[in-house]
């Protein structure tokens, strides 16, 4: 299939033309020859050489700060809904072969980059789909979207979700709501790992729950085994039901959210689970206290929230990161596991273990890392696009 040469073209600045070459799909306005004229957003667009060099075909946004996001590098490819619906089938037969199809389990079916559909997310949880668009131009195409999946997943409902943030940055409204189906009245419950978990999707974080760590709930657990375990920004309790599961003593799980507590521990209730305790309160403050008193503990989980939001916030993550870590291994006792968490894209795994290292000279511990883990395999790594592998989960013993 040949396709029309009066496709509208953006030029590349030469300089540039590494990363794309690599395919990564976000390309900048600080990355173009001029302000590209008489485009609108959503309108199908070529990035191009100076000399005219086909490299990537996209979707422009004229007031983004991602000004095209690139879907193909074949120059006779149509972003035709037929286009679309071929990427959707790839992405969920690849959950299928990683046997992520489980009715009573949750997923990510679509993750965004990593799948090649920048600025679509898709969850399922059990018998439900929850859609986030971080992309105008992609929620341009919702109704297809959305229509295919219907068809294809035949969910009970669907929920439609647009963050706050993102609605600002793409020029959205903000947005969570049922578009088909029959949405719950109550908690759905899924399985991880044989643990129950009750979700309400009216009223959740992300799309749900953190599904990028569900792997490393299950196999940090495996070292906890008999251990006193402190589980720092615990939200519903996974890393401490998963610990408890396993064969963990007393575990202490705090979190700023009374909210989150609160279903934590009716997640400590609905598993038969006796063994943790819950507070809340300013994380880094209990810390400070439980060092001061010289409270000690056999295995500590830190899973903070995003701490680099922006390059500017960089340095100051790093810090509280810096922080948080040092405070923790103060706490341990010789031989002690700290399993330790970054969700920040920014924060590069170098970047997290050179500050592990800062944080055990301080400390005065030797560090060994067991393990080094990244998001569950339904969060797939684009290595053109390093921004894919944003979380970093460590296993470490501390000495």
């Amino acid at each position: 299939m040949t396709i029309a040469s009066d496709i509208p073209r953006i030029t590349l600045r030469p300089e540039k033309q590494g990363t794309f070459l690599a395919h990564h799909p976000w390309v900048l306005v600080s990355s173009l020859v001029g302000r590209p004229k008489n485009l609108q957003t959503g309108d199908v667009a070529d990035l191009v050489l100076p000399d005219g060099r086909f490299i990537g075909r996209g979707l422009f946004h004229e007031s983004s700060r991602i000004c095209l996001r690139l879907y193909s590098w074949d120059k006779d490819a149509a972003l035709d809904d037929a286009f679309w619906q071929h990427k959707l089938e790839q992405a969920i037969a690849l959950r299928t072969e990683l046997d992520l199809d489980d009715p009573h389990g949750a997923a990510r079916l679509i993750y965004s980059e990593g799948d090649d559909l920048s600025g679509l997310i898709v969850d399922r949880y059990g018998k439900y789909i929850v859609v986030q668009f971080t992309a105008q131009v992609i929620y341009q195409r919702a109704d297809m979207i959305l229509s295919w999946l219907k068809e294809r997943l035949r969910p009970a409902a669907i929920q439609v979700r647009v963050d706050g943030r993102v609605a600002r940055a793409e020029k959205m409204e903000p947005q969570q709501t049922w578009v088909h189906g029959e949405p719950p009245t109550a908690p759905i419950e899924i399985m991880e790992h044989g643990i129950r978990l009750q979700l309400d999707l009216n009223e959740s974080q992300k799309t749900g729950y953190y599904l990028d760590q569900r792997d490393n709930r299950h196999a940090a657990a495996k070292y906890l085994r008999g251990r006193s375990v402190l589980d720092v920004c615990c939200y519903l309790g996974g890393f401490s039901l998963a610990a408890a599961r396993a064969g963990a003593g007393e575990i202490l799980a705090l979190d700023t959210s009374p909210r989150a507590i609160e279903l934590a521990r009716k997640h400590a209730e609905l598993n038969g689970v006796s063994n943790i305790q819950f507070a809340h309160g300013d994380c880094f403050e209990q810390l400070e206290t439980f060092v001061q008193s010289q409270r000690k503990f056999e295995a500590i989980v830190l899973d903070p929230p995003r701490f680099a939001g922006s390059r500017r916030n960089l340095n100051a993550a790093l810090q509280a990161y810096h922080r948080l870590n040092r405070l923790a291994m103060n706490l341990l006792v010789p031989g002690g596991i700290l399993v330790t968490c970054s969700c920040s894209g920014l924060v590069t795994r170098d970047d997290f273990r050179y500050m592990l290292a800062g944080a055990a000279r301080k400390a005065r511990r030797d560090l060994q890392i067991l393990e080094q883990r990244g998001a569950a395999p339904d969060h797939p790594v684009r290595l053109a696009c390093p921004e894919t592998e944003y979380l970093k989960c460590f296993i470490c013993r501390v000495l």
